[in-house]
């Protein structure tokens, strides 16, 4: 498994102190209640899923001054049906009580939220595997404002592509900005004075016409958007045979269960924004250790 904590810039810890100033603004009668004694947790996984959103739970302890000792590594499918409890010890967190009640619910909630986008591409990965597919599975911008660095780090932990960081990484040219620039070819003609040789540029594309419109003006990628499957791989097809550099990505009501219909030759990415979207959350807990 990749270390993908690597990649991750290095403010994201500005950002988990924010979300635990967020946590506690003024007053902590709970910990004033417990005190600094130095107590043992375990950290419990309560329902299966990939674990993700280790770095920024680490942070999370780190900022309070614990000691963590992970036991799964990151990317690890825990199955808690494995266990007769039905939980899984992740990790053993030490240190003054009140900082780890502190710590808890910030490191549980975004484990919880990672490790859910983790899980739902780490299926999705699946599908594309056992279909011997070899494109992209991709999330999409379609993430939590405040959260997107968790969001798009979890995909890559899950095993999918995260298209496009921002609005600075990639062009995207959609419905409304081919409406304002009166064309597809004015929009991307336009687009490459600006992005040059080092940025990709992917239009919108509604049809055959669209999509080859959009490739002989210079786009990388069309993105045929809201095709039926059957419509997909001969619209894609016609598109590669006259453009076969460029990139089709299928979009556009994909579902877990509907993708595998979708993947094709012709077919370069698959992007799904149910991904970073409406994902079912893993349940983990933080319980001290009594008399550990």
């Amino acid at each position: 498994m990749s270390d993908f904590a690597s990649l991750l810039p290095p403010t994201y810890k500005e950002e988990v102190a924010r979300w635990v100033r967020d946590d506690c603004p003024s007053t902590d009668i709970g910990g004033f209640v417990v005190g600094e004694k130095i107590e043992t947790a375990h950290l419990l996984c309560k329902s299966s899923g990939v674990l993700a959103g280790v770095p920024f739970a680490q942070a999370v302890f780190e900022m309070m001054s614990l000691e963590v000792e992970w036991l799964i590594p990151e990317g690890t499918l825990i199955d808690v049906s494995s266990s007769a409890s039905k939980k899984v010890i992740v990790a053993i967190v030490r240190g003054k009580c009140r900082n780890i009640l502190l710590a808890e619910r910030t490191a549980l909630n975004t484990l919880s939220r990672a490790s859910g986008v983790a899980s739902q591409a780490r299926r999705a990965s699946d599908v594309a595997k056992a279909q011997s597919w070899r494109g992209y599975v991709a999330g999409t911008r379609k993430t939590t404002p405040g959260f997107k660095v968790v969001e798009k780090y979890a995909l890559l932990v899950g095993g999918v592509a995260t298209h496009r960081q921002d609005l600075s990484q990639m062009v995207m040219l959609k419905d409304n900005h081919i409406w304002s620039a009166g064309s597809i070819s004015n929009a991307v003609t336009k687009a490459r004075t600006a992005a040059g040789f080092s940025m990709k540029i992917e239009v919108e594309c509604q049809s055959v016409d669209e999509a080859c419109e959009a490739a002989g003006a210079g786009a990388d990628i069309v993105m045929l958007d809201n095709f039926s499957h059957e419509e997909l791989q001969v619209a894609a097809a016609s598109v590669k045979s006259a453009f076969p550099t460029v990139l089709i990505e299928a979009s556009g009501g994909i579902t877990e269960s509907t993708m595998h219909l979708y993947m094709g030759p012709s077919i370069d990415i698959i992007s799904q924004g149910s991904l970073t979207q409406g994902y079912a959350c893993i349940d983990f807990s933080l319980k001290i250790i009594p008399n550990a």
